[in-house]
C-alpha cells in the first residue's frame, strides 16, 4: 500500500502517534513471537487509533496494550493461536490467527469466544484494512 493510498484510506480514521521501535522490540520479546511485517510497518506510520473506513468502524489496539488486552479476554483460553489486535466497536474483535504461517485477519466474537466461530477476513493485515470498507461485519 502506498502512503497515498494509505492516507485515503484512513482519513477517517483517527491514528495514535507511531509506535516507537523500543515498544515493538518489547512486545516481540515479551510475548515471544514476530508480528506480521506488513502490521508492524503500520503500526510504525499509527500506533493503533480508531475511526471509519468506508462504512465500516474500525478501533486499532497499541502495540503496548495487545497483550494487556489478549490477557483480559483470555484468548489463549478461549481461542488459542489467536491475537486479538482491535474490534468494529461492538461485538466482534479483530485477530490474527497465528495457528497459520501466514497468520490471516480473522473475525471472533467477544462473547461466547470458541475457534470454532472465527470468520477469516482477509489473507494479510494489508488486504485486511482494503477490504473494510466492503466488510458486512
Amino acid at each position: 500500500m502506498t502512503p497515498e493510498d494509505r492516507k485515503s484510506l484512513l482519513v477517517d480514521f483517527n491514528g495514535n502517534p507511531p509506535a516507537t521501535p523500543a515498544s515493538l522490540r518489547l512486545f516481540e520479546m515479551t510475548a515471544g513471537l514476530a508480528l506480521p511485517q506488513d502490521y508492524v510497518d503500520f503500526l510504525r506510520y499509527e500506533n493503533g487509533g480508531e475511526g471509519f473506513i468506508g462504512s465500516a468502524y474500525l478501533i486499532l489496539w497499541r502495540v503496548e496494550e495487545l497483550l494487556e488486552l489478549n490477557r483480559a479476554y483470555q484468548v489463549t483460553d478461549y481461542a488459542p493461536g489467536l491475537l486479538l489486535f482491535g474490534s468494529d466497536g461492538g461485538g466482534e474483535a479483530f485477530a490474527f490467527d497465528r495457528r497459520s504461517d501466514i497468520a490471516p485477519v480473522v473475525l471472533v466474537p467477544f462473547v461466547g469466544m470458541d475457534l470454532k466461530l472465527i470468520r477469516p477476513l482477509a489473507s494479510t493485515f494489508t488486504a485486511f484494512l482494503e477490504a473494510m470498507p466492503r466488510l458486512s461485519i
